[in-house]
């Protein structure tokens, strides 16, 4: 059985042992259309939130806020297919096994951030990339009023528009990061306690 199936499962003796490997696995694989792999981009998300001096937790959210991508099966491109992948549900469900809500909230609200940004902040639909602004139709486009008030109500959404502006900018061709291995002692300080 590989280590991405077990995860999956939810066998794995040691949940961030197997976080490494699935990334060593899958993460080759190209971040849609960006000019970055899946690991290059999760790298870029956790070092500007060390750069930010984020805690642990945000750090390991801003790590694993595309783990969903690496958790199921559909192609790179889904979106240019008209195939929303839900991929911060996914990883939303797998993380709130293991992880708090400062970890698993920010994964689960990240596209929501998008969205919201897109309804509350003049220019910000203009600087995303062409694949964030095709992923956003899918996802429902900005938010309404109702929906930027539900989101505020969540007490998780400051971080999560953190984590979705780190997202936008971590997308640089060739960027020198730490290594997975600098990121490993921030995903078990965050984890739940056994």
């Amino acid at each position: 059985m590989s280590v991405a199936r077990e995860y999956l499962d939810g066998n794995a003796a040691d949940i961030v042992a197997a976080i490494l490997i699935l990334f060593q696995e899958r993460g080759n694989s190209q971040y849609g259309f960006e000019a970055v792999t899946q690991l290059e981009h999760a790298l870029q998300s956790a070092t500007l939130g060390l750069e930010q001096n984020a805690s642990s937790e945000l750090i390991s959210a801003a790590l694993l806020h595309d783990v969903g991508h690496l958790l199921h099966d559909l192609p790179d491109d889904a979106p240019d297919q008209g195939i929303d992948d839900h991929h911060e549900n996914v990883g939303f469900h797998f993380l709130k096994t293991h992880f708090g809500p400062e970890t698993y909230e920010p994964v689960r609200l990240h596209v929501a951030a998008k969205r919201y940004l897109c309804a509350t902040r003049e220019g910000y639909h203009d600087q995303l990339s062409e694949p964030s602004q095709v992923s956003l139709r899918l996802q429902g486009g900005p938010m309404s009023d109702a929906e930027v008030q539900e989101f505020e109500a969540n007490p998780h959404y400051e971080a999560a528009i953190e984590l979705r502006i780190w997202d936008d900018t971590a997308k640089v061709p060739n960027l020198v990061t730490p290594g997975l291995d600098q990121f490993e002692a921030h995903l078990r300080q965050s984890l739940r306690p056994a």
